[in-house]
């Protein structure tokens, strides 16, 4: 017979999820065929190589098939190990049923998470080191997080040295920390691990009170082994300076439990001193006098300009999270304003609408996120400065749309009536305000000649009159300013008339006002210079969020510490804002009072179940603390 030539042309043909052609073969299935195979195989124990014992369970498997799937078979088998020429391994310190699961997962590729399983899953698959299944027993546990059992879940991932579980159950402990205490799992804490608890600065209370009273609830559910010498390291971890006199002296100076112990003594009294003398809190200073970041309130940011439109969101950053988030809105478009906060309730005073100057004032209640008016000015003023002296505060300065102004008015919450003061011996606009000694500071700001103002000048509310006090270093209009440490403190600003000339001078430093002898003095430079920035004290902290620098408005904060001289960069806004009004909103405005004994035992105690939790969470509870 001749012989047939070859063709060298190509051709290919598709059969089912089958691909062939004259120089090759594909089957998109070969995988799923050959894992289906294999897994029959195991089923009818044919060609196994290895029999693994674990308790009373007598697995027979394919070492390169567990080996392939876990890290701690792959090392056992393939180095000099004695179980590599083994027929049969011991496993130890495994549940049986978890490995059986597991020896399953590596043929079929599924596994099936129940409640009273999971952690006995978990603890296997992370010593057999099988990541995939400790990742996914992790996520399922923090999806049956609860405050009835997140402490139990804590210790277990800690045991086990979980480390992104601890963390998420770590963070719920302290978000959740006054449900946490309520339950039977945080009264069973040993006292080293109420110890580090306690000690942590991350957790999310309204007051120092609610830490001393799950001390309390946790001490007296075993008083008679618990009242040791553990007792004063314990109470030594609260900070009892900041808890309010009157509940020092009602519960905790009475409290039978600590009368006889001198080091609980002594730190009560030392509690009670910090209140006795304020005026030396500064040379007291311990662990104990530095609040929670929860316990000390947010700042609310809200107004200002970005570019030609100004944005009527409301910005709060939480201390604890160190996040800026969205708040709430403006009830109406409103720039170049000013805020102070009075009554627990955030005024807005005056500003623009894009259009004309406002005399009208809103107030923002903040525990109920609702905005009411306010009786209105008796000017039209933006670019003003706001400040409170006892319980009136005062609009100074502005613009009127027509012309820069001195005048100054008294609003009185008491009568609700507004009322014009002695004026200001100059004219200022876009000035800072601050409040120190009783006196209500008017400092730098633009009165339409050619250049920032250096002078500054203060009232006195006794005489009703304006005096002169030392001038700045600087020109600064479109200035910040605050008081810290009994200081004065004016930030950043600009040294030429027209703010919105880019080539203007503009400052990347401040100045500290000394009232005792009449003096400023240059601070420490920031990033970059720039005007319009807002500016809130809170300890010995100075924040500066925001601004212009000439070419842009942008979204920073920086963070002034008073005692180093130093600038630190924070998180930034979710906004750009210039000309925005930065305030710090104490916990205690906007979150309810809590009541004593909120979480005595006896309250615990013959609280009944919650019908909406789950029995899962508790099986859960009990199997993480086993």
């Amino acid at each position: 017979m001749d012989n047939v030539p070859i063709s060298k042309s190509s051709s290919t043909a598709t059969c089912c999820d089958e691909t062939y052609d004259n120089t090759y073969f594909s089957s998109s299935n070969h995988s799923n065929k050959t894992l289906n195979k294999i897994s029959q195989y195991f089923q009818q124990k044919f060609l196994c190589d290895v029999l693994l014992i674990c308790g009373d369970k007598r697995i027979e498997a394919h070492r390169i098939i567990i080996s392939s799937v876990s890290d701690y078979f792959h090392a056992m088998f393939s180095s000099n190990m004695l179980e590599t020429k083994q027929k049969e391994v011991i496993v130890n310190g495994i549940d049986p049923d978890a490995l059986e699961k597991l020896i399953n997962y590596a043929y079929e590729g599924k596994i099936d998470f129940k409640i009273d399983s999971v952690t006995g899953i978990l603890s296997a698959a992370n010593m057999l080191h099988i990541s995939e299944i400790v990742e996914a027993c992790c996520n399922y546990i923090t999806k049956q997080l609860h405050a009835s059992n997140c402490l139990g879940i804590f210790r277990f991932a800690e045991h086990h040295s979980l480390n992104d579980l601890c963390k998420v159950s770590y963070d719920f402990i302290t978000e959740h920390f006054s449900d946490v205490v309520k339950n039977h799992e945080f009264l069973e804490l040993s006292a080293n691990e109420l110890k580090k608890l306690l000690e942590s600065d991350d957790l999310n209370i309204h007051s120092e009170q609610v830490v001393f009273e799950a001390f309390l609830s946790w001490l007296q559910y075993d008083k008679d082994k618990r009242q040791n010498d553990d007792l004063a390291q314990l109470l030594g971890v609260i900070k009892l300076p900041l808890i309010k006199p009157t509940y020092l002296t009602d519960h905790i100076d009475s409290n039978p439990l600590f009368k006889e112990n001198a080091q609980c003594q002594a730190l009560i009294i030392e509690a009670m001193r910090y209140h006795l003398v304020p005026e030396r809190r500064s040379i007291m200073q311990t662990i104990r006098t530095k609040p929670r970041r929860s316990t000390i309130g947010s700042l609310y940011c809200l107004g200002g300009m970005d570019t030609a439109k100004g944005p009527q969101t409301i910005e709060k950053y939480c201390f604890r999270t160190r996040f800026w988030d969205y708040d709430g809105h403006l009830n109406s478009r409103r720039l170049q304003f000013a805020c102070v906060l009075l009554d627990k309730k955030l005024f807005v005073v005056g500003g623009r609408d894009g259009l004309k100057t406002l005399n009208s004032v809103e107030y923002y209640d903040l525990h109920k996120k609702q905005w009411h008016m306010s009786p209105p000015m008796l000017t039209n003023r933006h670019g003003l400065g706001v400040g409170q002296l006892g319980g009136p505060f005062y609009a100074v300065g502005g613009h009127d749309g027509w012309s820069f102004l001195n005048t100054v008015e008294r609003f009185d919450p008491q009568t609700r009536v507004w009322a014009y003061v002695a004026s200001m011996s100059n004219a200022r606009c876009t000035l800072g305000v601050g409040v120190l000694e009783n006196r209500l500071y008017a400092v730098g700001g633009r009165d339409g000649s050619s250049a920032g103002l250096r002078s500054v000048e203060y009232y006195d509310p006794h005489t009703n009159k304006w005096l002169q006090c030392a001038s700045m270093q600087k020109r600064r209009g479109g200035v910040g300013v605050t008081v810290c440490n009994d200081f004065l403190f004016a930030i950043g600003g600009h040294a030429d008339s027209s703010a919105n000339n880019k080539n203007a001078i503009r400052h990347d430093d401040g100045e500290r006002y000394d009232p005792r002898c009449d003096q400023w003095t240059l601070i420490a430079g920031f990033s970059r210079p720039k005007e319009a920035i807002a500016v809130a004290a809170l300890g010995n902290k100075i924040f500066a969020v925001g601004g212009f620098n000439g070419e842009k408005v942008v979204d920073e904060m920086e963070k002034y510490d008073t005692d180093k001289n130093t600038w630190t960069k924070c998180v930034s806004l979710c906004t750009r804002r210039a000309g925005s009004c930065l305030l710090h909103i104490p916990n205690s405005v906007y979150q309810p009072p809590i009541s004593p004994s909120t979480y005595s035992l006896n309250s615990l105690c013959q609280k009944t179940k919650d019908p909406d939790i789950s029995s899962s969470c508790h099986q859960l509870s009990r199997l993480a603390l086993s």
